[in-house]
């Protein structure tokens, strides 16, 4: 058997839609904009309340008289309008003027320009970034000696978190071939070398820098990788991983 849906009154309809409203629907009374009452259905409130009306039963919570809101004006419209204002504005503290009228008709200046904008001062070239880390650090005294840079090399990397990888990797493949090369571009940088068979790691050692002295910069797994001017074997390492002057073995 199929129900038929009638209509509770044939004259009920939605003031937005037209629909006729349908039994078993709630629709709702609102106040339009002019206090005119019109009857919208479930489907179309949401539009009657974008519509900024207002629903008969909360009327009462509202005061006697409300501002409808202002539909927002375009860009281009407001920004005349704060043109036109600014126009009449009286003029800042500036140059005097120069003419028989200093202002005419509709507030705009006739006698005199606005000062031209000062060049940018020019830039400084910045300096290399190698110095502006060192600029930003505490920067201690240089031995000029190469035997005393080995020296003050192995002794920073000896207080760096470094000795304790060196260890770890000696327990497992033994004792290492370890150089270390004054740097001649950079008369405060030795490199230091610490190889296995297996493995290498090169490390920066700035004797200049007292903040960030030694840094790992390479590491890889072939000897042959490594720069021959680097392979001269000039230092070892203990169980600790600390490094000393001493020839250790040959490569």
């Amino acid at each position: 058997m199929v129900k038929e849906l009638r209509t509770v009154q044939d004259d009920q309809q939605c003031d937005v839609c037209g629909r006729t409203i349908l039994k078993g629907e709630r629709p709702d009374t609102y106040l339009a904009p002019g206090g005119h009452r019109r009857l919208v259905c479930e489907l179309c409130m949401p539009r009657a309340d974008a519509e900024g009306w207002i629903r008969e039963s909360a009327a009462a919570d509202l005061p006697l008289t409300f501002r409808q809101r202002e539909p927002r004006r375009g860009l281009l419209a407001r920004w005349r309008e704060r043109r036109a204002a600014r126009r009449q504005e009286p003029p800042a503290v500036g140059p005097e003027p120069v003419g028989e009228e200093a202002w005419a008709e509709g507030g705009e200046h006739q006698g005199w320009e606005e000062p031209a904008t000062p060049p940018p001062e020019p830039r400084r070239p910045e300096p290399p970034r190698w110095r502006r880390r060192k600029d930003a650090r505490h920067v201690r005294a240089v031995p000029t000696n190469a035997e005393v840079k080995i020296e003050r090399a192995l002794e920073l990397f000896n207080a760096s978190e470094f000795p304790r990888k060196i260890a770890g990797i000696t327990r497992s493949l033994g004792e290492p071939w370890v150089s270390a090369t004054p740097d001649p571009d950079a008369p405060s940088e030795v490199t230091v070398v610490v190889a296995w068979e297996l493995s290498w790691y090169r490390y920066r050692v700035d004797l200049g820098d007292a903040d960030e002295a030694v840094v790992l910069v390479a590491k890889g797994l072939e000897l042959d990788e490594i720069d021959p001017a680097l392979r001269v074997w000039n230092a070892s390492a203990g169980p600790d991983g600390r490094l000393g002057v001493g020839v250790g073995s040959d490569a």
